[in-house]
């Protein structure tokens, strides 16, 4: 059985009124919305480059965005399972 999707990923990133940089990864399915939230601060001692601060915020959107779905997909197929009415052997039992 053949399916294609086409799931699309928006990356929005934005700097706060503290500095902070904030990062919003949001999946459009065409049914349904998911948004992954990611945040990097830059430590005083530090050098400020953006581009890290982008990255490091980006990357923990994405990662928290994969995180939300995977803990969705596994709620749907928990949804899925049908009750059992017999016992099922374990590994190594015979009946």
């Amino acid at each position: 059985m053949s399916h294609t999707m086409e799931w699309k990923v928006r990356l929005d990133l934005f700097e706060d009124d503290e500095g902070a940089t904030k990062a919003h990864a949001t999946l459009d399915t065409g049914a349904a919305q998911v948004t992954g939230r990611g945040t990097a601060h830059c430590h005083p001692a530090d050098t400020d480059v953006p581009e890290i601060g982008d990255e490091l915020a980006a990357g923990r959107a994405m990662r928290d965005l994969a995180q939300r779905l995977l803990n969705i997909a596994e709620h749907d197929v928990e949804g899925m399972q049908i009750p059992r009415t017999e016992a099922r052997p374990t590994v190594g039992q015979s009946r």
